[in-house]
């Protein structure tokens, strides 16, 4: 009996995907909840799983092709069937082996070259995403003798450069290899996005610093006790989450955003935290924040890390937010003005910890500092509005029981 594989059904906000990465070809095996295709949105990249055991018996579509909700993608043929595929497979690793052995005349053949041998008796360059495939057909690399370090040790086209680099590198005249690919969908929805920022948004930027020595002490004393009651780490960011929540319910001004000539203020903080990944930046939103212990927060901030690492954030992980919260001090920075997230009205940013001297009752002293940072739209936020926001943040971080008792 034969299954169809479809699109998962896609929001209303996000109109098509585009095949990404088949991991199957026809004739293949592949097991149920095993995943088939990567298809990427302008938001998250989706996995297909297969709903049944059984051979791929047809592919309607190949990577780089656009497709919609609900569309038919692929047809699997259910039942024993799977096991002559697996079988055929099978022999095409022996015999990859077998000519292995023979052309290296009498050498041992190593596991790494009968891996190789096998990568190519089953297509190894096709399995790569398109701009993976170009460079390793221009640079004549075969993928099977390339570490990688994308998903599932899936080879990335930084891979492949790299391996091109350190082969080339003795070559007189020294190789100057340049490469044109498209970029990803989610590439360009960034793009997009921040233009439209760029274009629409008359944006301006406010600058503070932030003594964290009491908050450090705090997670000092109680880390541990808190790790133990609740099973997650203390970290900075449930400090900002919780201040930028009580601040923006003193100043909701911050937590509107521009319709037409109509302004929205929102009643709650939903607060999307940048999160870092190998294909751009995405904002996961916290929601309720304002309602939200501490122990939620890290426990919900971890869980988003752990999804955005491992490819598994859903799109209804990235609808709405009212404010962005972003920390480029995890990478060294110092300062800098984040851009706002549209049609958001304002973004924080947190940096680097440094220890800097300040005058503290009449002494210079050493304390850790932070600068922080807020991006705003003046269409609606005052420079008044936004400086009162960032001193508030500097209070309650400075004072951490007052964002205890919601002050």
């Amino acid at each position: 009996m034969s299954t169809e594989i479809k699109v998962p059904v896609l929001p209303e906000s996000v109109s098509d995907a585009t095949i990404a990465t088949w991991h199957k070809k026809v004739g293949d095996a592949v097991k149920r909840d095993e995943n088939i295709v990567d298809l990427e949105t302008d938001k998250v990249v989706l996995e297909v799983p297969s709903p049944v055991d059984g051979v791929i018996k047809e592919i309607k579509f190949q990577e780089g092709d656009t497709v919609t909700s609900q569309q038919l993608i692929a047809v699997v043929e259910e039942g024993a069937a799977a096991a002559a595929p697996e079988a055929k497979a099978d022999k095409a690793v022996i015999d990859a082996k077998n000519v292995a052995a023979t052309t290296a005349e009498a050498q041992p053949v190593t596991p790494k070259a009968a891996a190789a041998e096998a990568t190519k008796a089953a297509g190894g360059v096709d399995q790569l995403p398109p701009g993976a495939r170009f460079t390793a057909v221009t640079q004549g690399i075969d993928p099977s003798q390339v570490e990688g370090t994308g998903r599932r040790g899936a080879v990335t086209k930084e891979d492949l450069v790299n391996y091109a680099s350190g082969k080339t590198g003795g070559v007189a005249g020294g190789a100057r290899p340049e490469e044109r690919v498209p970029m990803t969908r989610i590439r360009a929805r960034i793009a997009e996005r921040l233009m439209q920022s760029k274009n629409s948004i008359a944006m301006l930027t406010s600058f503070n610093e932030v003594n964290l020595g009491k908050v450090m002490a705090m997670r000092k004393e109680l880390g541990e006790q808190f790790e133990k009651a609740n099973g997650i780490k203390l970290g900075f960011m449930s400090f900002f989450a919780k201040a930028a929540a009580n601040a923006l319910q003193k100043h909701p001004v911050v937590n509107a955003s521009v319709d037409g000539n109509d302004i929205i203020y929102h009643g709650y903080a939903d607060i999307s935290i940048a999160v870092s990944t190998d294909k751009g930046l995405v904002t996961p939103v916290l929601r309720n924040v304002e309602r939200m212990g501490f122990a939620d927060i890290e426990k919900g901030i971890a869980d988003y890390a752990k999804k955005a690492r491992d490819g598994k954030l859903g799109l209804d992980d990235l609808q709405g937010g009212t404010f962005t919260i972003t920390n480029g001090g995890t990478f060294g920075s110092l300062m800098s003005t984040p851009i706002v997230n549209p049609p958001q009205s304002a973004i924080l940013g947190m940096h680097a910890i440094k220890e800097r001297a300040i005058v503290e009752n009449g002494q210079v002293v050493a304390a850790p500092m932070m600068y922080i940072a807020l991006s705003y739209d003046h269409r609606i936020i005052d420079g008044k509005d936004a400086v009162l926001f960032l001193v508030d943040i500097k209070n309650q971080l400075e004072n951490p029981h007052r964002m205890l008792l919601g002050m």
